[in-house]
């Protein structure tokens, strides 16, 4: 009997183990706030992910964005859809919105929620890639086509892909899959109170607390089965950004990483030219590695990037063959185009300042073609170290010994020796050096 009671207390801890561990007392609070990027998603998934783990009751997404990168927005879709818990998307707090990739999100979550002065919509995926062809004329436009309307192949592909996925979000939760696409072609936007009578959303609320009040009894599909809330006693636990998010958040954010991406150039070149220093090629290759990691993530042109390396490798080619200006010039328009296309998107967060972009053209240009300009000048000149530096000295013989003549040359008295006859105040010319004596010869105007 004692062997058949365990087995059953073990066969009911692996059951409990092995079911999803709905309504053990905590709802995670995550917040997606501002342009989504990698940082965000990274945040997002592995709050979603730590959730599960720790056998949370459902997760709040709390969304405040103006949009962002679709790859980033499609990893963060593809977790809530995979979640083994409840996902609730909540549009708070008041004022804020859920635009562009903040719509998909709303429409992926089991539960759509959103507070009263809030919006949404505005889903028109931002165009990635070539410029767009140049728009037929107004009076040439088909009659029945909306002003928003696309023109090129590729940006109806682009539109038309964004608006079967987030039709397929929609009915999948069973949601406006019309105006969806409304939000898609034609950039269109709702209230929380017009996105409540059109099926948008599920409900309205204030506050968490008043949205996990109506989550309470309410049933949504989850894993091909039914899921009933109950939310009752639950505890909230917010779901902080830690050091890891926020040190990604840093380094891709395009400006950050467009400055580490100059600084390890700029370190290795200077490594390059003074070999042994240490430091410079450290901290540029360092700066490199974090650059091409966030490069890797964010939308980069590779014709941008190589109009900036052609546009550094032409000022300094000005430092080593001076052109008159030529090459430098060419140098700093081609820097300056490629750090405006660097990034391969419209978005306003994912664009490098047009300041930052001037003044790093300014300090390339004085570093690359100035400094090391005159590195270089310096290199060429004679040497002016050790004893070779008092060869074609002229020296005054200060004095006449046992031992031959003591000339003064750059301030100090040397030991001299010469095949002419040499007598005080004769002036020399040093045209030998051997150990500390000098091989000196009458300047030929002496007599």
């Amino acid at each position: 009997m004692t062997i058949i009671k365990n087995l059953k207390n073990l066969l009911l801890l692996l059951i409990l183990v092995a079911l999803p561990a709905f309504g053990r007392g905590e709802a995670w609070l995550i917040d997606i706030e501002g342009a989504i990027g990698p940082a965000t998603a990274d945040h997002m998934v592995r709050g979603l992910e730590l959730a599960q783990e720790s056998g949370a009751a459902l997760v709040i997404l709390r969304i405040d964005t103006p949009g962002g990168l679709d790859s980033s927005m499609r990893v963060m879709i593809k977790a809530i859809l995979a979640s083994r818990i409840p996902v609730v998307g909540y549009v708070a707090p008041g004022g804020a919105r859920a635009a562009s990739a903040g719509t998909y999100l709303l429409y992926a979550s089991h539960v759509a929620v959103m507070t009263p002065g809030t919006n949404l919509g505005a889903a028109t995926p931002v165009q990635i890639g070539a410029p767009s062809l140049p728009e037929l004329p107004a009076g040439d436009k088909a009659e029945n086509e909306s002003p928003a309307v696309v023109s090129s192949a590729m940006e109806r592909k682009i539109v038309n892909d964004a608006v079967a996925y987030i039709q397929s979000l929609a009915q999948m939760r069973g949601r406006n899959a019309e105006w969806a696409e409304q939000a898609v072609r034609v950039g269109a936007s709702l209230s929380a109170e017009d996105a409540l009578e059109l099926q948008v959303i599920d409900f309205m609320s204030g506050s968490v607390e008043t949205l996990l009040q109506h989550l309470q009894g309410r049933t949504i599909t989850l894993d091909g089965r039914d899921y009933t809330f109950d939310t009752q006693g639950l505890s909230l636990l917010i779901h902080a950004v830690d050091w890891r998010s926020e040190f990604l958040g840093v380094i891709t954010n395009p400006n950050v990483a467009y400055v580490l991406m100059l600084l390890g150039i700029y370190g290795l070149i200077i490594e390059f030219y003074n070999p042994g220093l240490g430091v410079p090629g450290v901290v540029g290759a360092v700066s490199l590695i974090l650059a091409l990691y966030a490069f890797q993530v964010l939308p980069v042109s590779y014709a941008g990037l190589g109009l900036i390396l052609l546009g550094l490798a032409l000022m300094t080619a000005e430092a080593f063959a001076p052109s008159f200006g030529i090459l430098g010039l060419g140098g700093i328009i081609s820097f300056v185009v490629g750090s405006i296309m660097l990034m391969d998107t419209d978005l306003p967060g994912y664009r490098i300042a047009m300041p930052m972009i001037v003044a790093f053209a300014l300090f390339s240009a004085g570093l690359l073609v100035f400094a090391m300009g005159l590195v270089l000048k310096a290199r060429r000149q004679k040497l002016v170290t050790g004893l070779d530096h008092l060869l074609g000295v002229s020296a005054a013989v200060e004095s006449m010994t046992r031992d031959g003549a003591l000339v003064r040359a750059d301030g100090e008295l040397w030991q001299a020796e010469s095949e002419d006859t040499l007598t005080k105040d004769d002036i020399v010319k040093v045209v030998g050096i051997d150990g500390l004596t000098l091989t000196v010869q009458k300047d030929k105007g002496e007599s």
